[in-house]
């Protein structure tokens, strides 16, 4: 298997002892990143509501490649809890804090707390178009046919 190293930063104020994203099984794709949150702090999010969890960490994402933040299927199973821009792209020139937007799809509030595992992110390789403009464009069964133009079944 191919591996491509992730520099993962630890920023000023988070709690060290916060795991770093890990696979969890060898044939895990994405890894889990955890809820880095002040001492003794956890957040509450309200049915329809969402909030930005912070994890504690930057990253030096490779050039030619993304970080791509998703949901946990547990968490959005048992909790009714994604994320908001899923998935949310981490790009190679970016530095900052890495957060996840959580967003409470359930009924009853949702509890944050520190260390929680509440995504997974994903490196993957990215392809940056060049934009052409053009006057014709080929033309293929489907066409024009946008939403469900494709049929049902």
């Amino acid at each position: 298997m191919d591996q491509v190293a992730l520099r993962i930063k630890r920023l000023a104020g988070a709690d060290m002892s916060v795991p770093l994203p890990r696979y969890e099984t060898a044939g895990a794709a994405g890894a889990d990143i955890r809820a880095n949150l002040p001492e003794g702090v956890t957040v509450s999010i309200a049915p329809g509501a969402r909030a930005l969890i912070p994890t504690g960490v930057a990253m030096a994402v490779p050039l030619g490649f993304e970080v791509q933040v998703r949901p946990r299927s547990g968490l959005a199973l048992k909790n009714g809890v994604t994320l908001v821009n899923s998935p949310g792209t981490i790009d190679s020139d970016y530095r900052g804090e890495v957060g996840v937007i959580v967003l409470n799809t359930s009924d009853v509030a949702f509890e944050v707390s520190h260390g929680m595992r509440v995504a997974q992110i994903v490196l993957a390789p990215v392809v940056q178009a060049v934009f052409e403009e053009v006057d014709t464009m080929d033309e293929t069964e489907r066409g024009a046919g946008g939403f469900g133009s494709t049929g049902r079944g």
